[in-house]
């Protein structure tokens, strides 16, 4: 949600954030829909006050003047009652708008209205050199017995997969190491709820923009929603419990199975396991003071890196433009890895920093000894299950078609190498 005061103050700045990220908004329109609420705020109270003020006065009149004031009264409160009537409409009208528009970017976002238009800040790594053709990770799933995507289309339809083998041994062996790598960094690991309220996916702004995306569980009755990612319950665990300035920044690191509709994504990636339908990540989550989140959006970065650079991955960083940033980001980092067959670098991982717009939607804050402020919330993925283990296949196969395990993982398995079945 963004701040109508700072809007008032900077309906220019404003509309030219909205317009960087590809966003129609009326904002003369709206203002006015503010003004007329504002107005109206204050002649219901200055009605309320007489009423009160004469209700109090009534009991110490006479018979003649009572009667009068009384009828005075249900004349008052009969206009008091059309004007909340009024105040409530328009609240809900003005919630609406709002509810529509995103968070400002940043000034160092680039223009652009596609994912094209993305800038690369820099590329880190060296890309595998192979002295035979590259086989892709759908092929050395078969050949290694590792990934079953004919039997998952049987048992639950496109784009689920089963995996199987040293394959799952590899995902607990990357869930195992980032746990260990988090807790020595002063993160809080944390399991979460995957079934969330309507009201969660609206404080992180999923709602409305992403509605198409998301999977409702029991329509009607439990009016639950399956998470696309931990960053939704766990934005949930201040905003019923405000830690004060010197407990920032709050750190979490939490894991949970992810699920997505995928809408309108047929025939685009669906080779595979790359864009499915559900898989698990681990993401961390900052809670910041607002005068310390650009600082906090360059170290949850570097760990990001950090984690590519450990597992030997060729990746380049990318400053996503206006257009394709989300509504919640002021500003987001992707990663992106080469993927030797497809022969481009395609996302891994996300860093954002929404600012105060999820704390404002959801009531987030902090506190001082000046009172109550609103946080500002961060979010980055430390590991999403199928595309890192698919970048782990590609890029460390050999000609036989094995795969050698990266090297900070070995620790962690009883074998170096996936050989094929």
């Amino acid at each position: 949600m963004i701040d109508l005061k700072k809007l008032r103050d900077n309906q220019a700045e404003y509309q030219a954030g909205f317009d960087k990220k590809q966003v129609k908004a009326n904002l003369d329109q709206l203002l006015a829909l503010d003004e007329k609420h504002r107005d109206l705020i204050t002649r219901v109270e200055a009605l309320r006050a007489k009423k009160n003020e004469v209700s109090k006065a009534i009991p110490q009149m006479e018979a003649a003047e009572r009667t009068a004031k009384i009828a005075e009264m249900k004349t008052l409160g009969e206009e008091l009652d059309e004007m909340e009537y009024s105040l409530n409409t328009i609240f809900v009208e003005l919630k609406e708008i709002l509810s529509t528009l995103p968070n400002p970017p940043h000034e160092s976002v680039p223009e652009g209205e596609t994912d094209e238009e993305n800038q690369v800040i820099r590329t880190v790594g060296e890309r595998p050199q192979f002295d035979f053709e590259p086989k892709d990770h759908l092929e050395l799933g078969k050949l290694l017995d590792v990934i079953d995507m004919e039997t998952a289309a049987k048992t639950s339809g496109a784009r689920f997969y089963y995996l199987k083998n040293e394959l799952v041994q590899l995902e607990f062996a990357l869930v195992n190491w980032l746990l260990q790598k988090y807790v020595e960094k002063g993160f809080t690991p944390v399991t979460v709820p995957m079934l969330v309220k309507e009201e969660m996916m609206y404080a992180t702004g999923f709602f409305p923009a992403d509605k198409n995306e998301i999977y409702k569980v029991n329509p009607g009755e439990d009016d639950l929603y399956l998470v696309g990612t931990s960053e939704v319950p766990l934005a949930g665990l201040h905003m019923f419990n405000t830690p004060s300035a010197e407990d920032l920044p709050k750190r979490y690191i939490g894991f949970s199975s992810c699920f997505r509709r995928e809408a309108g994504s047929y025939g685009k990636d669906t080779r595979g396991i790359l864009r499915v339908h559900q898989f698990d990540k681990m993401e961390m989550f900052s809670f910041c003071h607002p005068e310390k989140s650009w600082e906090e959006h360059e170290f949850l970065l570097s760990i990001e890196e950090e984690i590519l650079q450990d597992l030997g991955l060729p990746y380049q960083v990318m400053n996503i433009c206006g257009g394709d940033l989300g509504a919640p980001a002021a500003k987001k980092y992707d990663c992106e890895v080469w993927i030797p067959t497809q022969e481009k670098y395609r996302e891994l991982t996300s860093c954002s920093n929404c600012t105060d717009f999820q704390a404002r939607r959801g009531g987030i804050k902090f506190k001082d000894d000046k009172g109550n402020h609103f946080l500002h919330t961060l979010n980055g993925t430390a590991m999403a299950s199928t595309r890192t283990l698919i970048a782990i296949l590609e890029n460390y196969q050999e000609v036989d078609g094995s795969v050698r395990v990266p090297d900070v993982l070995q620790s962690f398995l009883n074998f170096k190498k996936i050989n094929p079945k």
